[in-house]
């Protein structure tokens, strides 16, 4: 019976030696351990997991030919709904979307959709025989302008370009990607190679891709639809913005966002000897905050020689982070103060971090959301020593997009206002991704840049 093989592990760094290198951390499966993994699928009638994928992958249609030896029909079925697949095979958080809706979790594990879409991927990349991709003919000479390179870009320019558009994407950077090539460390996705790859299949659909303008500075979205000839424009331009807590000290010198830190280190390669990029990582690092940017943040550092803290106001029970990433962080060492909140940041005589001056929280009511709110313990208050403190406290859109677009609506929290389409307030104008929801995952990133495609067509079409 399917349901009775075990869940296939995928080979791993050992956590000793992957602490003090970029490699990547999880190797994957090969041939024979993929296949196996494969068999478990039950391919149910009703697949829950593909409800629960946001741009609809046909899973089991994909695994059953996995599980046949049919790697590149497997890719084939893949490539219908995703233009990214090895990097949503690494980064997803299949734990909370389609693994997490597969039967055979319920009673025991589910199947590894996530690193049977990554086998497929990486398979078809090291065959280097590229898929067919059907192009339509019908609109060569209607150009359509996506700013931002991420994600939600990335996939709405794919789409497009296949229904036939004239595509370019605007990226800020000097490197295209996003998020994927800034924010994620290279131990979790290689640049050079697996998101290297994805971006030159994208380009082979014809998609144009212009670095370093910046919109609202270098040109306008009113300017590419007035001046530049094109006829919508979709925006994925995502949440750059870092916060901060707003207490005292957090400008100090060794104080980063998570951003900066993270930005340095990937696009920069401040992690390489031969670059000369600057970056303080310091000795003893406090990294405040529990999603998936701090685990990236936390691990960045220990690999950079720093002994590492996370800081947490709420139990690990709690953490936002990933499962696999939490679990990685404490198999390399990182210690986990839970249940402790910044309250300041000290300095020495010369304006460096000195210490991370924090107090005692406990778990009280619920808040809103269900989760139960941290309340602070009177006279609890403790320092951790620490020369370099990042603050991973999320992100919100950069203001400079919506601020020199005429009629272009925000919401009370500075993200782009739109409907489930992606339609915003300006006529010929999308939008998509952490833009328009804040910062969220990349799969649903993704997804909005896909619905936002088929709305933008809908829209030309009438035009």
């Amino acid at each position: 019976m399917a349901n009775r093989i075990p869940r296939v592990p995928a080979r791993e760094q050992d956590p000793k030696v992957r602490a003090a290198n970029f490699d990547e951390v999880c190797l994957g499966y090969n041939k024979e351990e993929a296949l196996l993994e494969a068999s478990r699928c039950l391919h149910c009638k009703n697949p829950r997991c593909v409800g629960a994928c946001p741009v609809g992958l046909k899973i089991p249609d994909f695994i059953a030919r996995v599980a046949g030896g049919d790697i590149r029909g497997a890719a084939e079925v893949i490539a219908q709904d995703s233009s990214l697949p090895a990097v949503c095979g690494r980064v997803c958080p299949q734990e909370t979307q389609c693994e997490g809706s597969c039967i055979l979790g319920v009673k025991g594990e589910a199947v590894a959709i996530g690193k049977l879409e990554r086998f497929v991927a990486d398979f078809m990349r090291q065959e280097e025989t590229p898929l067919p991709v059907e192009i339509s003919k019908k609109n060569p000479s209607v150009k359509v302008a996506v700013v931002g390179s991420g994600p939600a870009g990335l996939a709405c320019a794919g789409d497009l370009a296949k229904m036939g558009y004239d595509v370019t994407v605007f990226e800020a950077l000097h490197k295209a990607g996003g998020v994927l090539q800034y924010g994620i460390p290279e131990f979790r996705l290689p640049k050079d190679t697996v998101l290297k790859h994805e971006l030159d299949a994208l380009q082979a659909l014809g998609v144009k891709i212009e670095t370093n303008v910046i919109i609202g500075k270098t040109t306008t979205i009113d300017s590419l639809l007035d001046d530049e000839g094109f006829s919508a424009v979709f925006v994925g331009s995502g949440a750059g913005l870092p916060k901060f807590m707003g207490i005292p000290g957090e400008n100090l010198c060794g104080v980063f966002s998570a951003n900066e830190f993270l930005t340095r280190n990937n696009l920069m390669k401040a992690y390489l000897s031969d670059y000369l990029t600057p970056i303080h990582a310091g000795r003893k690092v406090c990294v405040v905050g529990g999603g998936n940017v701090a685990m990236d943040a936390a691990r960045t550092a220990l690999r950079l020689g720093a002994e590492v803290h996370i800081v947490y106001r709420r139990t690990e029970a709690e953490l936002p982070a990933r499962k696999e990433e939490v679990h990685h962080a404490l198999e390399e060492g990182i210690v986990f103060d839970m249940l402790t909140n910044p309250v300041e940041i000290l300095s020495d005589d010369k304006g460096w971090v000195r210490s991370l001056k924090c107090i005692r929280m406990e778990l009280g009511e619920p808040d809103e959301s269900g989760r139960r709110s941290p309340v602070p313990v009177p006279g609890s208050e403790f320092e951790i020593d620490a020369d370099t403190v990042i603050m991973a406290l999320g992100t919100s859109p950069n203001p400079l997009i919506a601020s020199t677009t005429e009629g272009l609506e925000i919401t009370r929290r500075g993200c782009i206002a739109a409907d489930a389409d992606g339609v915003t307030s300006r006529r010929g104008v999308f939008a998509g991704g952490d833009a328009v929801t804040g910062a969220a995952t990349v799969i649903l990133a993704m997804g909005a840049g896909r619905t936002a495609a088929k709305a933008i067509d809908g829209y030309l079409e009438k035009k």
